[in-house]
C-alpha cells in the first residue's frame, strides 16, 4: 500500500474522527448534567427525611423527578457512546477494506447510518431530559404570592 492510499484513507476518516470530536463533547455535556443532578438528589435526600406532610410529599415529587432526569441521562450517554463505537468501527472498517482489498462499503454504509440513528436518538433523549428539567424549575404560587407581615 503507498504512502498516498494510506493518506487518502486518513483523509476520509477525518469526518468520522470529527464526529467522534463532537460526541465526545455531548457526552461530557450528558456527564455535566447527571453531575448536577445527583448533587442535587443528595441536597433533596436529608430535607425529605426531616419533612412530614405536604413537605414530605413535594420532596418525594422532586427526587422522582430527578430519578426520571437520571435515567433519561443514562439512557442519552448509552446511546451517544454506542453512536462513538459504531464510528470507530467505521474508521477501522475505512482502512480494513483497503488493507485487505475488499469491498466494504455497504457494510460502512449501514455503520455509520446506525451511528448517526443512534445519536439522534441520543439529542432526543437529551431533549426530553432538558424539557422535564425546565419544568421542574417552576416556582410554586404560594411563595410568589408570599407577603411579610409587618411587625409595626
Amino acid at each position: 500500500m503507498s504512502v498516498n492510499t494510506v493518506a487518502e484513507i486518513v483523509r476520509l476518516a477525518l469526518a468520522p474522527v470529527f464526529l467522534l470530536s463532537g460526541i465526545g463533547a455531548f457526552v461530557n455535556v450528558l456527564a455535566s448534567r447527571l453531575s448536577r443532578i445527583v448533587d442535587r438528589s443528595r441536597q433533596v435526600e436529608p430535607m425529605l427525611l426531616q419533612s412530614r406532610g405536604d413537605e414530605h410529599d413535594r420532596w418525594i415529587a422532586d427526587l422522582k423527578v430527578l430519578d426520571r432526569r437520571m435515567r433519561l441521562i443514562n439512557w442519552a450517554t448509552a446511546l451517544s457512546v454506542t453512536s462513538a463505537v459504531l464510528t470507530c468501527l467505521v474508521v477501522v472498517l475505512l482502512f480494513a477494506a483497503n488493507l485487505i482489498r475488499t469491498r466494504l462499503a455497504t457494510e460502512i454504509a449501514w455503520l455509520f447510518m446506525a451511528s448517526m440513528l443512534t445519536i439522534g436518538a441520543g439529542f432526543a433523549v437529551f431533549l426530553i431530559e432538558t424539557t422535564i428539567a425546565a419544568r421542574a424549575v417552576r416556582i410554586r404560587s404560594e411563595l410568589l404570592q408570599h407577603r411579610v407581615e409587618d411587625d409595626g
